[in-house]
């Protein structure tokens, strides 16, 4: 578990759980509000034990308070920001109704011990998810889903705090929403705002990314918490925004030229473009998404067969022995890494 991890006060009432961990995978941000003895929990960690450590950084707070967790709200439903909802009882769970439909494709604490602990180990994907999943306890865990579903927008108080929940999927994933908080200022993006990594993102088009984080950006928040990583300002979030849309553009153009997306998604990491930030591996499943949508595909992804295709591009980069998918583009007219 990381020790890094640590409930950080960002407004009134108002707390961040931040894992502190950029680099892997499933070490998401989580919420915690207060007021007038009421109290609600924005998403929850990945695995039971780190669960209970954030209940357990919460427990002051709330006892001085006065106040117990009646209400959870989810963003969507990656594990890394749900599974931490068997550790809950007698609350109220919050999500879209489009969080039903995608709780249908993800994988549940079972196939995930299974993927991370049974799968041969020899083959890329293994090694991948070994390093990044290994961590996390996924025995023992339950899929546990809303109680109280939405579509559009929803507004609750908790105490005399205002919560505003507005749907944005499909984006992340076909049932996200982001958690605005007009009196904090504050705005919970969930997934559809990485910060210091490549973001991930399984449903698309990055069109409904770039529009949800622009909506963002309207409400004036001056605090945006991203799914993971450090806490953004709104300058950080138009930067997010220009590194969505320069993905979204050159996904276009080279799928209008017939790269494939692998060989497109090991361009985009080759032209050193955002060299600083981590997991570039990434882009190949992101640009696969947004390959998907302009090929007008309407059939789930396998998941699976997309963390291959990311595996093998780094385990590649990590070992330049292992052969990987080929950087260069072959068979069509892309000029040297894009300039914009």
């Amino acid at each position: 578990m990381s020790h890094d991890a640590h409930l950080a006060p960002i407004a009134d009432g108002l707390f961040a759980w931040l894992p502190g961990r950029t680099g892997t995978w499933g070490m998401a941000n989580c919420g915690l509000l207060v007021s007038e003895g009421q109290a609600a929990l924005i998403d929850t960690p990945y695995d039971l034990p780190r669960t209970h450590a954030l209940l357990d950084a919460c427990a002051p707070v709330l006892g001085a308070a006065g106040a117990r967790i009646g209400t959870a709200i989810t963003t969507h439903s990656n594990g890394d920001h749900s599974y931490g909802l068997a550790a809950l009882s007698d609350i109220e769970i919050i999500g879209t109704e489009d969080y039903l439909h995608a709780l249908e494709h993800e994988p549940t604490p079972h196939q995930m011990h299974q993927l991370v602990n049974e799968m041969p180990q020899d083959q890329p994907t293994a090694w991948y998810l070994r390093r990044h999943f290994g961590r996390f306890q996924f025995e023992d865990l339950a899929v546990v889903p809303p109680t109280r579903t939405f579509s559009g927008q929803l507004e609750l108080r908790v105490g005399a705090a205002e919560v505003r929940l507005v749907q944005a999927g499909p984006a992340h994933t076909d049932g996200d929403l982001w958690v605005h908080l007009p009196q904090h200022g504050v705005v919970f993006a969930g997934d559809l705002a990485f910060a210091d990594d490549h973001p991930v993102h399984w449903a698309g088009p990055l069109d409904n990314v770039i529009d949800a984080c622009l909506s963002i950006l309207a409400t004036g928040a001056t605090v945006i918490v991203p799914g993971h990583g450090p806490l953004m300002t709104p300058a950080d979030l138009h930067a997010h925004i220009d590194y969505l849309s320069w993905v979204r553009d050159q996904a276009r153009t080279l799928h209008a030229q017939g790269v494939p997306a692998q060989a497109a998604a090991v361009h985009l990491i080759d032209s050193g473009r955002y060299a600083g930030l981590g997991l570039p591996e990434r882009l190949a499943i992101t640009v696969s998404t947004e390959y998907r949508h302009l090929e007008g595909e309407t059939e789930t992804p396998n998941l699976v067969s997309l963390v291959d295709a990311a595996a093998r591009i780094a385990l590649s980069r990590e070992n330049p022995k292992v052969p990987g998918p080929r950087s260069s583009v072959e068979g069509s007219n892309v000029s040297p890494p894009y300039q914009t």
